[in-house]
């Protein structure tokens, strides 16, 4: 990847990174923590690797998207704001009820939005369906999603797994946003989930691991995903949740926790002096 490609990528990423303070600290809910430990993720299939076209998003040969995570919907939503699915100024409507843009992606209303998720465990079983379905109908899109390291602990998970194994689905990539915490603090605590390289492994996947804010490093490991035959394919992404607000890192009380008007002010400070360096470049 090019060194302005990878330039890009940061630039956008940060700015989804404000507009996802923007729509949680507006709304005073939402999911911030595991939002912004996504986000270099979701940057990356959308601006990098994924066919996609905003003026078409229901195209029958478009690659597809599942937020298994389903509560990180500020993540989404920002990301496909600066896609051009939806204008930016919708953002302002997370979680009201003037609005669709709900805590959980809705297929329904929301352009962009392939698959409604929220029940933990859920989205990669549809993943698997929507890749069973590319197979069947000899589609050469490819089907994506990312769970969360906490939402590993679902049994259905692992029922999905079996079956993306079993069907040979190498068109199916997911992601595990590994940030090592959930809503009740470290996943090593809560339920440990490690070594999940070998679990997946054991299932028959293909796994990868990366450091989930690397751009490069994750887009070289979509390629390597997409070359892979006969298997589907994780990545193991390790990040830092509450990534780019010094005060939210590594915080497992902002797992779900909307700032306050000062906090905000602090944290808008940090991501815009982010940005400020990148834009000087």
């Amino acid at each position: 990847m090019q060194a302005n490609e990878l330039h890009e990528l940061a630039v956008t990423a940060t700015k989804a990174r404000l507009l996802a303070l923007d729509m949680v600290h507006t709304a005073a809910s939402g999911h911030i923590g595991g939002s912004l430990s996504a986000m270099d993720i979701l940057t990356t299939l959308y601006f990098h690797t994924m066919k996609v076209d905003p003026k078409a998003p229901q195209s029958p040969d478009r690659d597809r998207f599942v937020l298994s995570k389903g509560h990180c919907t500020p993540a989404l939503y920002a990301v496909l704001a600066l896609r051009g699915f939806f204008p930016v100024e919708d953002c302002k409507l997370f979680r009201s009820i003037k609005g669709h843009y709900s805590g959980h992606p809705d297929m329904k209303h929301v352009r962009g939005v392939d698959m409604s998720t929220g029940s933990l465990g859920q989205g990669i079983s549809a993943a698997v369906g929507m890749a069973i379905a590319g197979k069947c109908d000899k589609k050469d899109y490819r089907v994506y999603a990312v769970l969360g390291d906490g939402e590993i602990a679902e049994g259905q998970v692992w029922e999905a797994a079996m079956a993306a194994a079993k069907y040979h689905l190498d068109n199916l990539c997911a992601f595990v946003d590994v940030n090592g915490l959930q809503i009740d603090g470290a996943t090593a605590d809560v339920m440990p989930s490690e070594p999940l390289d070998q679990k997946f492994a054991a299932f028959g996947w293909n796994v990868l691991k990366v450091d989930g804010h690397d751009y490069e490093a994750i887009a070289m490991a979509l390629e390597r995903a997409a070359a892979e035959k006969g298997a589907p394919t994780v990545i193991l992404a390790r990040t830092v949740k509450g990534k780019g607000v010094s005060f939210m890192e590594n915080d497992a009380g902002w797992h779900g926790k909307a700032p306050n008007d000062e906090q905000y002010a602090l944290a808008k400070a940090d991501v815009e002096a982010i940005l400020a360096g990148l834009e000087a470049k």
